[in-house]
């Protein structure tokens, strides 16, 4: 399906693989030019090299997102490098699971004051194109209690909250602000590839409570992604969207 981001200029955070990568896939394949961040430089150039192919602009600069500076320069030179911001996509995360002081401080660093961060520096940005579109990517662990990853499902809560409070305070602006709350995703290298072996009995537990019996994909959540970027979700701002095949259900 085509979006019409042709044009578009657009920056995700931790846009290196898994969701984020989807996520840049999805917007330059229909036209946008893009800015990806992560880390890990290797994982960067082959990222950049697969968004190439769509033959828009691409930008990407290694950047710790739980460094507010570095946050906040790479959002200008990605900008800078993409001549404007229309979407900002801020999708990393520290996952932050045990409840100490480095669970909760991978989370609040990285989870959500990196969107704090990078929305605060993309707004002006986002103004001088008369509006756009800032996606934050949260969980459904924000919507429950969870002893298992208690840091990790407080700060997704408190980023689902935050949208809404973005999308209440951004909206004279003309800048419309949503949340996508993904379910248990797999993709190569991400958490639940790595508890398929370290962790079975938890890999298999979560399956069992997935209604339609499988992990979600990337693809899945980028697609979602694409249609709250677009026009198409023109009147929607504020709201988080559940994407879990059901498994907040069960």
């Amino acid at each position: 399906m085509q979006f019409g981001f042709k044009g578009k200029r657009a920056i995700i955070c931790g846009g290196s693989r898994g969701i984020g990568f989807a996520i840049a896939t999805a917007l330059a394949r229909d036209g946008a030019n893009v800015s990806i961040c992560a880390r890990g430089a290797e994982g960067l150039a082959q990222a950049e090299a697969g968004l190439a192919k769509f033959g828009g602009k691409v930008h990407s600069a290694p950047c710790d997102l739980g460094d507010g500076p570095a946050v906040t320069a790479y959002v200008g030179k990605a900008a800078a490098a993409l001549g404007g911001v229309d979407i900002l996509v801020n999708n990393a995360s520290g996952f932050g699971m045990r409840d100490d002081e480095s669970g909760w401080a991978a989370g609040l660093n990285i989870d959500l004051m990196a969107t704090v961060r990078a929305s605060h520096a993309a707004i002006p940005h986002l103004e001088k194109a008369n509006g756009g579109v800032i996606i934050n990517i949260a969980s459904i662990s924000g919507f429950a209690a969870s002893v298992r990853s208690a840091p990790y499902a407080a700060v997704k809560a408190a980023v689902i909250n935050y949208t809404m409070s973005q999308g209440l305070a951004l909206s004279p602006k003309r800048i419309r602000v949503n949340a996508i709350a993904p379910g248990s995703i797999e993709f190569p290298g991400g958490v639940w590839d790595q508890r398929k072996t370290s962790d079975p009995k938890l890999y298999q537990g979560t399956l069992k409570s997935i209604p339609w019996g499988r992990m979600g994909t990337a693809d899945e959540i980028a697609n979602v992604a694409a249609f709250l970027a677009s026009d198409l979700s023109s009147w929607i701002t504020g709201q988080t969207l559940t994407v879990d095949g059901g498994q907040l259900l069960g």
